[in-house]
């Protein structure tokens, strides 16, 4: 294992182990928060022990001491909702305790953790997926299974267990795979005659029904997708979202008579995916074409979506469509009788193409900040959380009631009108309390609701993303929230792309290649489109040192796609690593990966 990455999980238990100790020492905090935060630094030291056989040796994690400043001029005073918030976030120290940009894999672990994301699991790799987190994944279903059966795709479902006579049929496809397949060997006390693999994938898994179904051209095409678990048993250090042994996903798969019929699919199922992000998650992504190194196994081609990380400056994989051509039709005799050559067979154009939970922990790695997550609106499943505001000890108990009952109408007109809003009426906690509660969660809208508000007739909006402050009257509050929430949409997407827009450079020379990766930059530079040469630019991009607390990576660059839009700069004769010397194809985007 990579020093890195044990590094990395070192990391993970000092933040949680901090986060105990503030619990311990809270009034506030119940039982049951101090037994999960303990269960998951006990989990962390076990994935430390499996990631590097040994136990954790590290002493009990201290705060960082900060270093002493001169005394600074008295700040102006806080409005008395801010100072309540204040002190109960310095009283409970249950928010993110770690900046993102000071340690970015002990921000990303207390984010997912504190904000009920996930829950870590006694099997090394594998996560409980939180409803929080669950629901994202629900809105990306609904939004793209909506949008491939208007391509005529139906859901199916196949089993997760592979023969190994299945897997054989197509060793190159399943080469790439092969140290990731799980086997089940036994049952019970008695070995199995004959191992079964867990799914890594499902086109051995589907095409010998291909090949059943698929008797004349008139069964074509043929357009199935299922949504699914998959298992791939990484050794690498697993992450919860973007590397697990267990995921959830999509993978569609489609046989035509036609390869340009074919061809056509897999950019449509392109534009999906990417719409997915744009329109759903509020990512801006570049399309394009794989590499020859990096396209899928037993494919003629990969089409890809690929997203900017802003903290760290990597890329991520959003989603793939791949033109299989005929390669898995010869394996598994997906054949019929040719219609233009009666007598002879023709074999079935495919594709495959798949999209996974990696999607959540881009939305975490992109937009959370400080305090948190930030949730895109059409992905929250709350959008607005309505909070009773002003209740005193010297407020009448009539009074109350009224304010309460208010703020539970207001909820309810904007649930009927399909936002998705809630209401927090606990009286065991401050509204400062749950000011910071919801922020960490990420919900997109807080409505702040007191009776100076109802006075005006109107309610205070607090936008998580921007933290502006925006009074919305209650006539017609249902239209100005649903128009808030497309704005805020369209706020936090501008934001991604701004910062990506900056960070995405044409770079031609090769001595600029290695510093500008180190200023968290994606290139676009001339590239021949060798797989030898891509593994050179990898190995003489990789630095020495290892990657920094905020998550600057020091792995080499890999070609993350080539454009469909490519840069409008003329393309250089020759690529762009001074030892290959052949001429350039087009422009690769290259960049550190996840």
């Amino acid at each position: 294992m990579a020093d890195v990455d044990a590094k990395e999980i070192e990391d993970q238990i000092a933040a949680q182990g901090n986060v105990v100790r503030e619990l311990k020492g809270s009034k506030d905090a119940t039982e049951a928060q101090k037994a999960e935060a303990i269960e998951l630094l006990k989990e962390l030291k076990i994935k430390y022990k499996d990631a590097t056989g040994k136990e954790f040796a590290g002493g009990a994690p201290q705060r960082q001491k900060k270093e002493k400043k001169p005394a600074a001029p008295a700040p102006a005073k806080k409005d008395k909702k801010e100072q309540a918030k204040a002190e109960d976030a310095s009283k409970t120290k249950l928010g993110v305790t770690t900046a993102k940009e000071d340690n970015y894999s002990a921000w990303y672990t207390e984010v997912i953790t504190k904000a009920e994301m996930i829950e870590y699991y006694d099997v090394s790799g594998c996560y409980v997926l939180r409803p929080w987190s669950y629901a994202i994944w629900e809105s990306i279903q609904s939004f793209f299974d909506s949008g491939i059966k208007k391509l005529g795709v139906k859901n199916c479902y196949f089993p997760m267990f592979v023969s190994n006579a299945a897997l054989e049929r197509e060793k190159a496809h399943i080469a790439d795979f092969a140290p990731e397949v799980a086997w089940v060997t036994r049952a019970g006390d008695s070995e199995m005659a004959e191992p079964i693999a867990i799914r890594p994938t499902s086109e051995t898994v589907m095409y010998p029904s291909f090949a059943k179904w698929i008797q004349s051209h008139r069964d074509l095409p043929i357009k199935i997708n299922q949504w699914c678990n998959v298992v791939r048993w990484e050794f690498k250090h697993p992450t919860p979202f973007l590397r697990t042994r267990e995921f959830l996903w999509q993978e569609g798969h489609t046989a035509y008579h036609l390869a340009a019929d074919a061809e056509k699919e897999v950019f449509a199922i392109l534009d999906l995916y990417a719409a997915v992000y744009t329109d759903l998650l509020a990512i801006p992504v570049v399309k394009g074409r794989k590499s020859e190194k990096e396209k899928f196994a037993g494919g003629d081609f990969t089409t890809t979506v690929e997203a900017y990380v802003p903290c760290n400056g990597r890329g991520i994989q959003g989603a793939t469509s791949h033109h299989l051509g005929q390669n898995f039709s010869k394996m598994f005799d997906i054949s019929y009788e040719d219609p233009e050559k009666p007598g002879q067979k023709a074999l079935a154009w495919q594709n495959s193409w798949g999209m996974s939970t990696r999607t959540i922990g881009a939305v975490v790695m992109i937009h959370g900040d400080n305090k948190g997550l930030v949730l895109p609106p059409r992905v929250a499943s709350i959008q607005v959380i309505v909070v009773a505001v002003g209740i005193t000890a010297n407020t009448k108990p009539e009074d109350k009631t009224a304010l309460l009952a208010k703020t539970e109408e207001i909820a309810a007109t904007l649930v009927a009108a399909g936002i998705r809003a809630e209401t927090d009426l606990r009286d065991n906690v401050s509204p400062g309390w749950k000011f910071n509660h919801w922020e960490l969660k990420g919900v997109p809208v807080r409505l702040e609701v007191g009776p100076k508000d109802i006075a005006k007739n109107q309610a205070l909006a607090v936008i998580r993303h921007s933290g502006e402050k925006r009074p919305l009257g209650l006539d017609g509050l249902s239209g100005t929230t649903e128009a808030l929430l497309n704005e805020i949409h369209n706020a936090m997407y501008e934001k991604v792309e701004k910062l990506r827009d900056s960070h995405k450079i044409v770079l031609t020379d090769w001595a600029k290649f290695v510093p500008a990766l180190d200023e968290k930059n994606v290139l676009l530079s001339p590239f021949c489109g060798e797989p030898a040469c891509e593994d050179q630019i990898k190995t003489d991009s990789t630095r020495t040192q290892p990657e920094d607390a905020a998550g600057v990576a020091a792995m080499g660059a890999k070609t993350l796609c080539i454009p469909l839009e490519q840069p409008k700069e003329p393309l250089p004769e020759k690529c762009i690593h001074p030892k290959c010397g052949k001429a350039a194809k087009f422009f690769a985007l290259f960049g550190r990966s996840y």
